[in-house]
């Protein structure tokens, strides 16, 4: 028993004269602490060698001395080990300094942070600062207040996304653009495999099962605005049939145009439309000029109608009133009467006349007028003035 107080393998030097008696001695001249194993002429493994290479090195590195203090390898006195109690305590703050630095986060305002335990769902963190315990929690941060845009058809003229049947049987060719953002990071994460893709296609199919409904010709001029809100609502219904977390924002309908192979012939249609509108308006206003004109006609005919009558209407009543009086006075004086009437008769039938009547005097001639006067020019200057 006293050949192994040297070490447990036995290094220290063979009181029993056994050859290679002190083979166990270091370098330095001191037992190598148990560094040697027993093996064929009790020479040092190159791989224990090394082992001691690393451990003076990781000394140093954590704050100790390299090299061996004491000839079995052990600390100053050689009563210890190699690592002191300060390298183990900054390896362990180390350590909690990386394990903080993976589970501490922060979340900016516009963001929001989904938080998953053992790989299921958890919970959704707003902005702030927040702890997830890796490797136990992990986390993905999404920006939910910044717009995005998916736009179809746009600087594709021609393309199969923009082409569209109509009600009527027409094509067109539309450029719209779909703009969203997230308003559940969950959902969004979760239940939509590829979003953007989805959004294109959910959008590109609601765009067409409302052309499909509308003819060409509101399409390309008044109905824009409404086709606009339809999409956006039917868009926003079938995303959320997906549970998909998305918000759609708003729809710009951009364009809407025939195809490129068509366009020229289409807009020769509508100039001739334009041009046959333009006709029926013109048309249509001589129309009411000249109703307006023919209904004022009438209406001054009947006025001039209803006038006449009126007047002939007085008139005969007028006459027939003076009839009645001329009628009592003549039952009153008959000879009276009589005389006036005819005195009445003669000045309308001769007021008018161009004749002088002159009374005959005894001798056959008129009285107190010259024969050779031409009485009949003398009054013709006086008529005139």
């Amino acid at each position: 028993m006293a050949g192994q107080s040297g070490g447990p393998w036995g290094g220290g030097g063979n009181t029993g004269g056994g050859s290679g008696g002190d083979k166990g001695s270091g370098p330095n001249g001191g037992d190598n602490g148990g560094g040697r194993r027993p093996g064929p002429g009790g020479q040092m493994s190159d791989i224990d060698e090394l082992v001691k290479r690393g451990q003076d090195q990781l000394r140093v590195l954590m704050g100790g001395r390299g090299g061996r203090t004491g000839g079995n390898g052990e600390g100053p006195g050689g009563s210890g080990p190699g690592l002191t109690r300060g390298p183990v305590i900054l390896g362990l703050l180390v350590l909690v300094g990386v394990w903080l630095f993976s589970s501490v986060y922060t979340v900016k305002p516009e963001e929001r942070a989904v938080e998953l335990f053992l790989g299921e769902y958890h919970r959704t963190t707003g902005s702030g600062l927040h702890v997830a315990p890796w490797p136990l929690v992990s986390y993905e941060k999404v920006v939910v207040t910044s717009e995005r845009n998916e736009d179809i058809g746009v600087g594709e003229r021609g393309s199969e996304a923009g082409l569209m049947l109509t009600g009527d049987e027409n094509i067109v060719d539309i450029d719209f653009q779909v703009v969203w953002n997230i308003n559940d990071p969950a959902m969004y994460l979760f239940n939509l495999r590829d979003p953007r893709a989805t959004i294109r296609a959910v959008s590109e199919s609601a765009m067409r099962e409302i052309i499909a409904q509308s003819q060409l010709a509101p399409i390309l001029n008044r109905d824009r605005g409404s086709i606009a809100q339809r999409l956006e609502d039917l868009i926003q219904l079938t995303l959320d049939s997906y549970d998909s977390g998305v918000n759609v924002i708003r729809v710009n309908f951009d364009k809407a145009d025939p195809p490129m192979q068509v366009i020229d012939a289409f807009r020769e249609v509508q100039a001739a439309e334009q041009q046959r509108d333009r006709l029926e308006k013109e048309a249509d206003a001589y129309a009411a000029r000249v109703l307006a004109e023919a209904r004022g006609q009438a209406a001054q005919t009947l006025e001039e109608a209803e006038g006449y009558r009126a007047r002939v209407v007085n008139e005969a009543e007028g006459q027939a009133s003076r009839f009645s009086a001329v009628l009592g006075e003549y039952q009153k004086a008959p000879d009276v009467t009589r005389t006036r009437l005819y005195i009445q008769a003669i000045e309308e039938v001769l007021g008018d006349m161009d004749k002088v009547i002159l009374d005959q005097n005894q001798s056959g001639g008129a009285q107190g007028v010259v024969p050779y006067l031409p009485l009949n020019e003398l009054r013709k200057p006086s008529e005139g003035q």
